[in-house]
């Protein structure tokens, strides 16, 4: 019998305790007091409404905490609880392997849900539209669409991880489905339709599972009274570490000269006589086609010129209008000539492409013109460009500080809000100061925080070696030096080595100087960046049992390799932002006209936090062991080093001098 506390919820204990139903149910579970008191953070922070932070160090088992809550709160009340992950890892465990667990052991019944975004489902009509027209559409890839449409007849899901192959992206695009390309009702395949036939899952699902990008699309859109998602009312965010990039991704602008050749090319390709304009008569369009690539082809080159030239003093930030607007009206005359032709067309199904090519172009227009006018004082607008000419050029724009952002949309809107991960508190005794970065960065002001240890053993599990003696990392002795270092480290496991770099060129280098000695000793170098695959890299390293992986960004979180295939992790240098990178400029200068310092403000806790991830993906269970090593001696020769050691979970540690 399961008994309530304060009439308010379930015991906790029942369900995480010795001898309570996981504990009955699962062979081998190991009761936490972290677990027991995250959970019980959790369905406090829903029962008085309140907003909570909690730093679940690994091993705590912070999804089954607060899955726990969660399914407490919608089975009490008739309430929706949307959890969001960034990785698709995370939200695979959590659909398949731990809500389905739960519901067969917790009391009472709940319905859970994974949602998509609608472009992951196929649109009936759109199929048999490219189908009935796909000779116009397509040069050679037809096949695809046929394959497409034996799969439909047979699918439940509809989705695009149901398809047993991988569609090319432009054989998707065209039979995906899509909002505002969408006759509703009327549409002849309504009923049968695989989006609305998701949307009623998610209609009268308990629990939504779904990622970072989606949840912030349709905070965006509920603001203005519309919406992805069905209503909900409780927000659990895991790795929470990820919002301040998200948001700033879906505040910003990202176009590239691809964008806009891709979206030429569907129209029309000159090349093969193929597209969607070639189905009509639109000769005028066509011919806008091709003025636009030329006027884009032009204009980028005009952008990648001022690159080039001033990228050693600018890294890229541009001011306003930094080159002429040669751009936006020929794709303003092309969207006319469209919105032209979709007047005079019979056929529904063509008038709906149609529009939605002139909503594209629309789009664009205004985000080009958005970028050149930098209307938002508060953004910062820079150019990205490939090394090699001719490649990708990319005009970027993002919020300095999307605190207001996401205060405004999210925390202002729901009563109770759920942050959680692992790296979320960088310094402070006191349990809520540590979270004072982490919260300031995201527009939270008003919660309570949890901060809660890993139960492994790291003074048994993991040896720190730190190189005190190398030069620091900006000296020209440091890759030579360090080289050499991470040659002793290796042999001491056999390889089993990530080595963590902040900065790809740095990667390049010491590979270059690595690649002959590693084949020497029989150790596989698998380099991040060299074409392959960042999910096939990990599958590589996870197979080879002396291989030695050297990554950068994505590599120091969101990874996990238990046991003996990871049994090393070597941390270059400490891992603080590119100072020159136009959006850490734009953030450093807005915290230097507030009068604080942004070193201590911005840049020495964001460096910490990223520290704590590259730490954390050594040991992922309780039988893991290995060692950490540090080449980066200003963690003992700098005052602030010791915030870094301070922040990771004690364990034995070696300062290593002289010869070592």
């Amino acid at each position: 019998m399961i008994s309530f506390v304060n009439h308010d919820g379930l015991d906790i204990k029942e369900i995480l305790g010795a001898g309570g139903l996981i504990s009955d149910a699962f062979r081998g579970f190991e009761v936490r007091p972290q677990q027991l008191k995250m959970a019980r953070s959790v369905q406090e922070a829903f029962g008085s409404r309140r907003h909570l932070v909690v730093e679940a160090g690994t091993g705590v088992g912070k999804s089954y905490a607060y899955l726990v809550a969660a399914i407490d709160k919608v089975r009490q009340k008739k309430v929706k609880v949307l959890v969001s992950t960034f990785t698709i890892t995370l939200q695979e465990q959590l659909i398949n392997k731990d809500i389905p667990f739960l519901s067969e052991i917790m009391p009472g019944r709940f319905r859970a849900c994974l949602a998509k975004g609608r472009g992951n489902y196929l649109c009936l009509r759109r199929l048999a539209y490219a189908l009935r027209k796909q000779k116009g559409l397509f040069d050679d890839v037809g096949a695809q669409l046929s394959q497409i449409d034996d799969w439909a007849r047979n699918t439940e899901d509809g989705s695009l991880s149901d398809l047993p192959f991988v569609p090319s992206a432009r054989v998707w695009d065209v039979v995906k489905s899509e909002h505002g390309n969408c006759p509703g009702r009327g549409c002849q395949h309504f009923r049968e339709c695989f989006y609305r036939g998701a949307r009623r899952e998610l209609e009268t699902a308990d629990i939504i599972v779904a990622n970072h990008a989606l949840l912030f699309s349709d905070l965006v859109l509920k603001a203005e009274s519309a919406g992805i998602l069905p209503e909900y009312n409780f927000v659990v965010i895991d790795e929470a570490h990820n919002i301040e990039h998200v948001a700033a991704e879906h505040f910003g602008i990202n176009i590239t000269n691809f964008t806009i050749s891709y979206l030429l090319r569907r129209l029309y390709n000159s090349r093969t006589g193929k597209g969607l304009l070639a189905l009509a008569n639109a000769d005028d369009a066509i011919r806008l086609v091709t003025l636009c690539g030329q006027a884009s082809k032009a204009f980028f080159a005009k952008v990648r010129s001022w690159y080039e030239q001033t990228k050693d003093e600018t890294a890229g930030r541009c001011h306003a209008n930094f080159v002429d607007d040669s751009i936006t009206s020929p794709i303003r005359q092309l969207r006319l000539a469209i919105s032209r032709l979709v007047k005079k067309t019979d056929d529904e199904d063509e008038r709906r492409e149609l529009t939605r090519y002139a909503d594209r172009c629309r789009s664009l227009e205004t985000d080009l013109q958005n970028f050149l006018t930098q209307p938002k004082e508060a953004n910062v607008y820079w150019v990205e460009a490939d090394e090699i000419k001719g490649r990708r050029t990319s005009l970027r724009s993002a919020p300095v500080n999307v605190g207001p952002d996401v205060k405004r949309c999210l925390f202002d809107e729901f009563d109770s809000v759920i942050t959680t991960s692992a790296t979320l508190s960088c310094d402070g005794e006191d349990e809520k100061e540590g979270f004072w970065f982490f919260a300031s960065r995201i527009g939270l002001e008003d919660f309570e925080a949890v901060k809660l240890g890993s139960p492994f053993d790291y003074q048994r599990q993991v040896t720190m070696y730190i190189e005190a003696d190398l030069p620091q990392p900006n000296h020209v002795d440091f890759i030579g030096a360090a080289v050499e270092a991470i040659k002793k480290y290796l042999l001491m496991t056999d390889g089993r080595a990530f080595v963590l770099f902040t900065s790809y060129s740095m990667l390049k280098d010491m590979a270059g100087q690595l690649a002959e000695w590693l084949m020497e000793n029989k150790m596989e170098l698998l380099c991040q960046g060299a074409g392959v695959d960042r999910s096939v890299l990990l599958e590589r390293f996870k197979s080879d049992e002396r291989s030695v992986l050297f990554g950068t960004d994505s590599f120091w979180q969101g990874v996990d390799v238990p046991g003996e295939a990871l049994s090393n992790v070597i941390i270059t240098r400490l891992p603080f932002a590119v100072p020159n990178h136009p959006l850490i400029q734009g953030r450093i200068e807005q915290i230097r006209a507030e009068g604080e310092n942004p070193f201590y403000k911005y840049q020495l806790p964001g460096a910490i936090l990223k520290f704590k991830q590259g730490f954390g993906r050594l040991i992922r269970n309780k039988t893991d062991s290995g060692i950490i090593v540090v080449l980066d001696s200003r963690i003992v020769r700098k005052s602030y080093g010791r915030q870094f050691l301070a922040a990771i979970p004690n364990c034995r540690t070696e300062i290593v001098t002289g010869a070592g």
